[in-house]
């Protein structure tokens, strides 16, 4: 592409660079210098506190507790929401007959609201008339999500996944649909085995995009579920589990510590950045792009 301007492509990346300044660069360190002070929660002064935010934080057996629960919250919704969403993605690549239909019926949760996924899966899991609760009665397991810290956590993971399931199952059915078909027939001739010939020659096709998702599955298990952590969870916050994010929400808009909750946010981006190395630095090595 060749402009007859060089000014011209700056000002068509103009427009993005300034949403990412204005919705997450400006607030990223206003969060980093709120974290050094005691602010008043109606904005009548603040006072420097050093490092004491981070300290208490870090001292907190409370959240201490939320991390490791986030740990097994977002490795549990990533795993499954990857393994469903590539078995459903191997088998509508396999669907013939109706396949239009098939492929409709997995997508379109993919458009519902986190709250609202959460709404339903509440529905769900009600006590009264929740057609999951009854199903898990018929083993003797009496669920009180909303009451019950395990029963609770059990349905923001289901919820969570099920909300997520779509997205893999486009990428990861696009990604199948891009392998060769001369590849798949070398590959049946080589292996007679069906499970052999996805593990040898289907799945590494596809590290690319599984990689991707990785990434994005680990950003929504950590973030984009607090709509749904917040309808089900019922303001009773303290009697159930609850994820790192909405442990800032919960500290900073409703017991008005906003230090605190800075230096929580703080550590979290620091953790995503992290990971994010991680990913790229030792897991991209397996991945093959050619």
């Amino acid at each position: 592409m060749q402009f007859n301007s060089p000014l011209l492509p700056y000002l068509f990346l103009a427009p993005q660079m300034a949403i990412i300044f204005i919705f997450f660069y400006w607030p990223s360190v206003q969060a980093i210098q709120s974290s050094f002070y005691l602010e008043d929660p109606f904005g009548f002064g603040s006072s420097f506190v050093g490092l004491a935010n981070y300290t208490d934080v870090l001292k907190s057996n409370e959240y201490l507790g939320i991390a490791r629960f986030t740990a097994v919250f977002t490795a549990l919704v990533t795993f499954f929401s990857l393994s469903i969403g590539l078995l459903l993605a191997v088998k509508a690549d396999g669907v013939i007959r109706g396949n239009a239909a098939y492929k409709t019926l997995l997508i379109w949760v993919y458009a519902i609201a986190p709250p609202v996924a959460g709404l339903m899966g509440m529905m769900m899991f009600d006590q009264h008339i929740g057609p999951l609760v009854k199903f898990a009665g018929l083993f003797g397991w009496e669920m009180k999500v909303g009451l019950n810290y395990n029963d609770t956590a059990f349905a923001m993971i289901v919820v969570s996944v099920w909300k997520q399931i779509p997205y893999n199952f486009i990428f990861f059915l696009s990604g199948l649909q891009g392998i060769p078909v001369s590849v798949r027939e070398a590959a049946i001739m080589d292996c007679r085995s069906g499970l052999r010939r996805f593990w040898t020659v289907i799945l590494p096709l596809l590290a690319p995009t599984a990689f991707f998702l990785l990434i994005i599955n680990t950003t929504y298990a950590l973030f984009d579920t607090f709509g749904v952590i917040d309808v089900i969870v019922k303001d009773k916050a303290a009697n159930n589990p609850i994820t790192l994010v909405y442990k800032v929400y919960m500290d900073g808009f409703r017991g008005n510590d906003l230090g605190g909750s800075s230096a929580q946010s703080v550590i979290l981006m620091i953790i995503v950045f992290v990971l994010t190395i991680f990913q790229f630095r030792f897991i991209e090595r397996r991945v093959h792009y050619n």
